[in-house]
């Protein structure tokens, strides 16, 4: 038997901060070290971090990483370690991986398939390495120490051979495509594949990674070590860590996915020969003999030999149980807010807490972001990564804690209710949240009578409708946003997916705020997930009874006379359809008439004249309103229906409307 042990860490990066992301490199190489691991695999671009955008165009940042990367080799004698940094070749820039054995670089693989769909921009920064190409390195034309200015370093379509075990690469999207560079390591004999990614959350996401990799390695005979980035990275996408580490279709080692950590390091002896083994058995195995150029030999270094005992432990203890989506939701957005504010280095937050669905989930959020994170962390872990917040390092308890670090108002005008006040009163004082009751009514009508002396007439409901409900939700943000700069706090936009998707929102008015959390998500999940949390919860045992004030309503935006009995589905149509809607035309790019198709079958209960209006108002809302998702805050990315404008869903601020398109499903006879 050939055991050995091998292992891939989750890093949890900031980008262009080198010190920081250095110093998890190391410290995750040394807990690697500790745990006897002989092979490990850090994230992709791990040196820099992800996400540094147009920076990746930069001479210095190159020079940069090099820098750091040469720093990091005297961490790494006595194993082999992968990190991952953009590197300069033939005057393009690369986004490679490199491999360091015993203290010194065996030199690069670059990554063939670049991430350009989505959330996702490579193409914009790197060159797509050629298949099968190979060539040399070196960098005397950086200021680096002169050793390693001299050197010529091996680039390309590479394999590496350690103590007589092959090495070889795919880079996060290399595994995702059809022809993946697995399938010529697996000519090459290669005995454990890594994969370091860069792989952003999405609900689901983790069994398509589970999938890529135990197929990968049953497919190419080899170990697979799949490592990816952790946390809020950057702002928007939220990576969720999760080393899987698997055998010849085996799975040996899988990690809990968005944790608190600023690393985590997971490990699991395998058997190199198993591989070879399904090799000698295979008909298919098509050997290649051209291997001068891809090959490179490091002979003068031995990996430890790994415990039988360890190979032979049970596996099952090892698998870490699925969650819900209700669950994975509570974990992503956690970790998001929580990297957000401390990467900001902000003072906590700021909500304006209406006793609706939308602010009552983020306030719900924050509490279950300081339960979570003093859970993994402990309280004096959890304070370590606040050291700025004076507050948080007096607080001695959870409740203490969310105290110092929520501040959240009620700001009534004269058409707001005592429901939403109990609602929004019970909720924070269940979490202990910071409440004021701030009543904006005054200056509401102050600015009425301002705009009727000024045009010399009265403003009616009957004539100015929209005006008198946006002057509303605006008079709020001023009040919010001084609460914010006083404590030098991120105020929050309570703005959702639904009314992002047609313009049910108030351009600073509840689109107010440095960092828009729920903006990802629709209106009838947040329902749901807000019952589940009253009743289930996280765990189990985190739960808040008081969300039964906020469940039994209905949504409204309480910006007309209490008699108008607003509610947000009678402004616009039943949520469950809006959503079913949105996916149709937005995420499938399906046209109304295919739409009209769509609902008829899923919503039944509704008259053909009902879904032909709802179809047609969401078609004219969504064309006019781009400019508003242009200008929200910041988002975090959730599924594959994100409408963020800068990161996954573009559409012009100024079309055509789907007139046409609209004309005809008027016309349609069913």
């Amino acid at each position: 038997m050939k055991l050995i042990k091998v292992a891939g860490g989750e890093l949890n990066q900031i980008p262009l901060d080198w010190d920081h992301n250095k110093q998890n490199i190391l410290d995750s190489i040394e807990d690697a070290k500790k745990q006897q691991v002989s092979m490990l695999c850090l994230p992709e671009l791990c040196i820099t971090g992800y996400g540094c955008e147009d920076a990746f165009y930069s001479t210095g940042v190159h020079q940069m990483a090099l820098e750091v990367l040469h720093e990091l080799l005297p961490a790494t004698k006595g194993i082999v370690v992968s990190v991952g940094l953009p590197l300069v070749y033939q005057n393009r820039v690369f986004n490679a991986a490199a491999l360091l054995v015993d203290g010194e670089i065996a030199g690069f693989v670059a990554k063939r398939y670049l991430a350009g769909n989505g959330i996702h921009y490579e193409p914009r920064w790197f060159t797509p390495w050629t298949e099968g190409a190979v060539g040399e390195v070196s960098f005397e034309y950086y200021d680096l120490p002169e050793k390693f200015q001299k050197k010529v370093y091996p680039i390309g379509e590479l394999f590496f051979e350690v103590d007589g075990v092959r090495i070889g690469f795919e880079i996060c999207e290399d595994a995702w495509v059809a022809n993946r560079p697995g399938r010529n390591l697996y000519a090459y004999g290669v005995d454990v594949i890594l994969n370091p990614s860069a792989s952003h959350f999405a609900f689901g996401k983790l069994e398509v990674r589970k999938r890529f990799v135990m197929e990968g390695s049953r497919a190419y005979g080899t170990v697979y070590v799949y490592a990816n980035l952790l946390g809020n990275e950057a702002g928007r996408a939220i990576y969720d860590g999760g080393v899987v580490i698997a055998s010849v279709g085996q799975l040996r080692a899988i990690s809990e996915r968005l944790t608190f950590h600023d690393y985590k390091v997971t490990s699991a002896v395998v058997d190199v020969d198993l591989g070879r083994l399904e090799k000698f058995q295979s008909s298919s195995f098509e050997h290649i003999t051209k291997e001068s150029g891809h090959h490179i030999c490091i002979k003068d270094y031995k990996f430890p030999e790994a415990k039988l005992e360890a190979y032979e432990r049970d596996e099952a203890s090892w698998e870490f149980s699925e969650t819900l989506q209700e669950e994975e939701f509570a974990r992503a957005e956690v970790l998001g807010l929580f990297d957000y504010m401390r990467k900001s280095y902000s003072k906590g937050f700021v909500v304006s807490l209406s006793g609706g669905a939308d602010s009552s989930a983020i306030v719900s959020l924050i509490w279950l972001m300081v339960q979570m994170g003093i859970k993994q962390l402990g309280m004096d872990g959890f304070k370590k990564k606040l050291f700025y917040f004076k507050e948080i390092q007096e607080a001695s308890t959870e409740a203490e804690i969310v105290n110092a670090l929520l501040t959240t108002a009620y700001q009534p005008t004269e058409n707001s209710g005592d429901v939403t006040w109990n609602a929004a009163k019970s909720l924070a004082e269940a979490v202990n949240a910071k409440f004021y009751r701030l009543d904006v009514n005054n200056v509401f009508k102050e600015y009425i009578r301002i705009v009727e002396e000024s045009i010399e007439r009265p403003l009616t409901w009957e004539q100015d409708d929209l005006a008198l409900q946006n002057i509303q939700a605006r008079v709020r943000a001023p009040s919010v946003w001084m609460l914010a700069n006083i404590n030098g706090a991120l105020l929050l936009s309570t703005s959702n997916r639904s009314e992002a998707a047609v313009g049910y929102a108030t351009m600073d008015g509840d689109t107010s705020g440095g960092l828009s959390p729920i903006a990802g998500i629709d209106k009838a999940f947040l329902r749901q997930w807000l019952v589940w949390l009253e009743k289930e919860g996280v765990d189990r045992n985190l739960t808040i009874p008081a969300l039964k004030f906020v469940n039994d309503q209905q949504p409204t935006a309480e910006l007309r006379p209490q008699d108008s009995k607003q509610t947000d589905e009678g402004d616009l149509m039943p949520y469950d359809l809006l959503d079913e809607i949105e996916g149709a035309a937005i995420r499938d790019k399906k046209m109304p008439v295919e739409c009209y198709s769509i609902m008829r079958y899923k919503f039944p209960q509704y008259s053909s004249e009902q879904l032909k209006g709802w179809i047609t108002k969401f078609f004219r809302l969504w064309s006019r309103n781009q400019w508003k998702r242009e200008r929200y805050a910041p988002s975090f990315h959730l599924d594959d229906k994100n409408l963020d404008p800068k990161t996954w869903c573009r559409f012009p601020i100024l079309s055509g409307g789907f007139n046409r398109e609209l004309r005809m499903l008027e016309e349609l006879k069913d």
